[in-house]
């Protein structure tokens, strides 16, 4: 046995050894490997793709990123206040984006984000200016937007308790002023009556109607707001000062709202207090969407109510620089184009959508434009508005000649004083036998946007704040 061991010891040695040696490394290697993928090693996000393609959604019209783009970046590019607060929320629910990049992005912390948005008594940040270069130059709309952006909570002054009583068709939200009372008198006269309204094509429709408003620093006008809240019952103020800035916390408080008081309304269409709006038109069209896109039978298609959302889109468009402007939003705070949204004079969605909208809201931080800010939270639901031509934001194009029945072919129109509302529910109540059978405007030509031509409808791909900055 000794002699065997002697005559096999160098070959046993010479095929050993190597194994012996190698095993230390396989070890190391296998431990390394193994604590790189549990935890990160260092330097490894640098190494990591920055770029991520959907490439399984492609094919999706709401969810696929324009072809030449990517679906959204791991690195964030921009300095703009709003555009890094965003960037710290994505990573805080995004569970594909590594949470650890959410922990340090430059400007602000993740932690100090997180205790902004959860103070149970709200006041002014005065400290967010440290993260502005220019903030002490900017329009004092900007200033008091960016130091009370945070705070959502406000009490209701006045409630629209008895308005859902029976859950209507078509609930009218109308953002209002206090000292609007005529626009809000024509609107209850014409085109916003309140009760069972009878369509173009026969049906009557439950359809009910409330005023959404805050606070204003005339004590006298709010003691008014209180004896027409009396009389009418349709008026809902929030314990916050109204301005122009304010409208997207607004929209917000409308939806929370919404959900508790009138949770089982069919479609809202929420417009401003200067538009006229043809109700019964309005109705056919919404009940004609309805039936062809719901599908309660057992189908697997999904329901079209749940993203349904219409108006006037406007595509590509960018802020407004000039500091003159009444949408004037500085590089500091916001950077990239904006989202695809529907204008905000007049805008109608589903109740289903609604809900989806409050619940993806406190994952978006507010915007100073309302209608940009709705663009926002359809854009993380992967819900893409639907344009239709008869929702005249902007008026009837100036170019275009004015037809005897033109008034008879929208569903909202943009903008009218209450004298124009009356006048146009009497013509469009009691059409002449030429306009009876007018039909809604249909889209000619290319969709314009406030910049510039738009060919493809879908071009911002989600997150565009984040890759155009």
């Amino acid at each position: 046995m000794a002699s065997c061991l002697r005559r096999y010891r160098r070959r046993i040695l010479f095929f050993c050894l190597p194994c012996i040696l190698l095993l230390p490394i396989y070890i190391y290697v296998s431990i390394t490997l193994c604590n790189i993928m549990t935890y990160g090693a260092p330097g490894a996000h640098s190494v990591q793709p920055t770029h991520f393609m959907a490439t399984g959604l492609k094919l999706s019209r709401d969810l696929a990123p324009h072809p030449a783009k990517t679906f959204w970046r791991s690195k964030l590019n921009s300095g703009a206040l709003w555009n890094i607060m965003q960037y710290v929320t994505d990573c805080q629910h995004n569970p594909i984006l590594n949470p650890r990049l959410a922990a340090n992005p430059p400007g602000i912390s993740y932690k100090t984000e997180r205790s902004r948005r959860s103070r149970n008594r709200c006041s002014p940040d005065y400290k967010i200016n440290n993260t502005m270069p220019d903030f002490f130059t900017l329009p004092s709309q900007i200033k008091d937007f960016v130091t009370t952006m945070h705070c959502r909570d406000y009490p209701l002054v006045i409630d629209a308790l008895d308005v859902c009583e029976r859950a209507p068709t078509l609930l009218l939200a109308i953002k209002t002023q206090t000292a609007n009372f005529a626009n809000r008198e024509a609107i209850r006269e014409t085109w916003g009556r309140s009760g069972r309204i009878k369509s173009r094509g026969g049906w009557q429709r439950l359809v009910r109607r409330v005023f959404l408003l805050g606070k204003s620093k005339d004590l006298h006008v709010e003691e008014k707001l209180q004896l027409e809240s009396d009389k009418y019952g349709d008026i809902i103020q929030w314990e916050f000062m109204d301005t122009f800035f304010n409208l997207s916390l607004k929209d917000v408080l409308f939806w929370d709202w919404f959900s508790r008081r009138c949770p089982h309304a069919r479609f809202i269409f929420k417009g401003d207090d200067d538009i006229f709006v043809r109700t019964p038109a309005l109705l056919d069209y919404l009940l004609a969407e309805e039936a062809n896109g719901s599908f309660s039978n057992g189908s697997s298609k999904p329901n079209k109510m749940e993203t349904f959302v219409v108006g006037d889109v406007i595509n590509n468009a960018a802020p407004m620089r000039s500091n003159g402007t009444k949408y004037y939003i500085p590089e500091s705070f916001y950077k990239g184009l904006y989202p695809s949204y529907p204008g905000g004079g007049g805008v109608v969605y589903s109740g289903s959508l609604a809900h989806r909208l409050l619940e993806v809201s406190q994952r978006v931080h507010l915007f100073p434009i309302d209608d940009v800010y709705l663009g926002m939270c359809l854009q993380r639901l992967g819900v893409y508005p639907i344009h239709h031509p008869a929702f005249l934001t902007f008026d009837f194009p100036k170019d275009e000649p004015q037809e005897p029945c033109a008034n008879h072919t929208i569903l909202m129109v943009h903008k009218r004083s209450p004298a124009e509302m009356f006048q146009l529910w009497t013509e469009t109540s009691t059409p002449s036998p030429k306009c009876r059978n007018a039909t809604l405007r249909v889209q000619t030509g290319v969709q314009y946007t406030r910049q510039k031509p738009v060919h493809n409808r879908f071009l911002l791909s989600q997150f565009s704040f984040l890759l155009n900055s």
